[in-house]
């Protein structure tokens, strides 16, 4: 289930002085986005976290694509579709934190309206795309250790290419349907948006429009990216499981749990924003709570995938370990290896 879902019950807005008048109503041309804190100590704080979280974001995804694409040893189909979900990282990271980052410079801070759509369409792009991404590393892993004797055939360049494209294919189609049909919806009177992002929930409540549509087509996304992605990561990694132990070697067993420990700790890491979102209208503080988990989603986890997979993958610790010895022009051109 995407994490913009389960928060539009439980989120309250007020009402700021609308931009323009329009025939109905009146229309919004801006909305104002909230900051973590209006005292000076903490924005200072918030800003060089943030800062720091979206420079590492942004350095480790870049050198993660460089030393793959740069080691030939690591032209597999685990690394491209890990190469995929480093520029996704990149990506949706900057479609919030710079805006994050001034806003907490200025102190709290407006959005145009093109600047939220544009925010929403790239962020709706984005998670969802992460979410089918992990089911197709799944399915690769699944592949690799249950059946190691038709893997080349299974997972061929041209499989991979297919599954690669069809994953940014059906994000983009799914949110080009949600921004279009938020751009259908008239925004009256209120413009002051409870969050620090642009995402589906927050601006549905704005609306004085009828959201049946929107509503519908949002339930339809998360069964898809959701419900269906999870059981079939979940199937996967229980297929894999039980391949693991029925293995008689014992070095056996843990060569092929690490092949896929790294992926599973990014799927426990993602799903676990995902989950925590559905059971926020159960708490008394939703929406600060909903914050922190766009926070998870948008700012921590493109940081921390490109360590675990580094930390934990001697391949790939290699293969950036040659990437700064070119950096650092130790050996010449720059020419890796396998």
């Amino acid at each position: 289930m995407p994490p913009w879902a389960g928060l539009a019950v439980s989120q309250r807005l007020q009402g700021l002085t609308p931009q323009r008048t329009a025939n109905n109503g009146t229309a919004v041309e801006e909305f104002v986005l909230q900051s973590f804190s209006e005292e000076p100590g903490p924005r200072i704080l918030f800003l060089a976290m943030f800062l720091l979280l979206y420079l590492g974001a942004l350095a480790g995804n870049a050198l993660i694509v460089t030393a793959i694409s740069l080691h030939p040893g690591l032209h597999t189909p685990m690394y491209f579709f890990l190469t995929n979900l480093a520029i996704l990282d990149i990506v949706c990271t900057s479609t919030v934190v710079p805006k994050l980052l001034e806003n907490l410079a200025l102190k709290g801070g407006t959005i145009t309206y093109q600047g939220c759509m544009t925010q929403l369409f790239f962020l709706t792009w984005c998670l969802g795309a992460e979410l089918l991404l992990l089911t197709v590393m799944a399915y690769d892993r699944y592949v690799a250790i249950c059946r190691p004797l038709h893997y080349s055939r299974l997972m061929g360049r041209p499989v991979c290419a297919l599954l690669a494209g069809s994953v940014w294919a059906a994000s983009v189609v799914s949110t080009s349907v949600h921004t279009g049909l938020m751009t259908r919806l008239t925004f009256c009177s209120h413009n002051q948006i409870q969050h620090f992002l642009c995402e589906i929930p927050t601006l549905l409540l704005l609306s004085c429009s009828p959201t049946t549509l929107n509503n519908v087509m949002m339930v339809l996304a998360d069964v898809y990216f959701g419900v269906v992605n999870f059981l079939l990561t979940l199937a996967s990694y229980a297929y894999i499981i039980a391949s693991i132990v029925r293995m008689r070697s014992a070095t056996g067993r843990q060569r092929a749990f690490s092949t896929c420990s790294s992926h599973l700790l990014v799927v426990t890491l993602y799903y676990s924003t995902v989950i925590y979102t559905y059971i926020l209208p159960g708490s008394g503080s939703s929406l600060e709570n909903g914050k922190v988990v766009a926070v998870l989603y948008t700012a921590v986890s493109p940081t921390l995938n490109p360590l675990i997979y580094s930390l934990r993958n001697k391949d790939v610790k290699v293969a950036l370990g040659k990437v700064f010895s070119c950096i650092r022009g130790r050996h010449g051109p720059c020419r890796l290896t396998g």
